[in-house]
């Protein structure tokens, strides 16, 4: 089946030939390009990471300042209600102590009207009742 004459070396040789031609030409550019490649995927992937931890990193300081800044506002609302209401509760305390005075003052004038109309009343009861003991008893007698 074999034939071993001086074939058998000439085909070993163009075989060893084929192979290292092959390797030279075919095989360490191919190894070249998948070695490259492989870097660059590594590279790639490391570099991904890298930003995906910086990012989750700067999440998490934009929620922690965001936090921050609601608390800050919630205590300023708060604070802004507390004044509100002490500005309100003052208000008012002003409003009745002026209705207060107010119906003092309107009792003080209604006093002395009262008194005026009751000067006046006198006043006019004093001269019907001169007139009337005038036209009575006469206007000589009654001074």
């Amino acid at each position: 089946m074999f034939d071993f004459d001086a074939t058998l070396p000439f085909m070993a040789l163009q075989f060893l030939l084929l192979a290292a031609l092959l390797n030279v030409i075919f095989y360490k550019p191919l190894t070249k390009v998948l070695d490259d490649r492989d870097n660059y995927i590594r590279t790639n992937t490391l570099d991904a990471q890298e930003r995906l931890a910086k990012a989750e990193r700067l999440t998490q300081e934009y929620e922690q300042q965001l936090a921050e800044a609601r608390r800050q506002s919630q205590a300023t609302i708060e604070a802004a209600q507390a004044e509100a209401k002490k500005i309100t509760a003052q208000k008012i305390a002003e409003a009745q102590k002026e209705a207060q005075a107010q119906r003092e003052q309107a009792a003080v004038e209604i006093e002395q009207q009262k008194q005026q109309a009751l000067s006046e009343l006198e006043q006019r009861v004093d001269a019907l009742s001169r007139q009337i003991l005038e036209k009575l008893l006469g206007p000589t007698l009654v001074r």
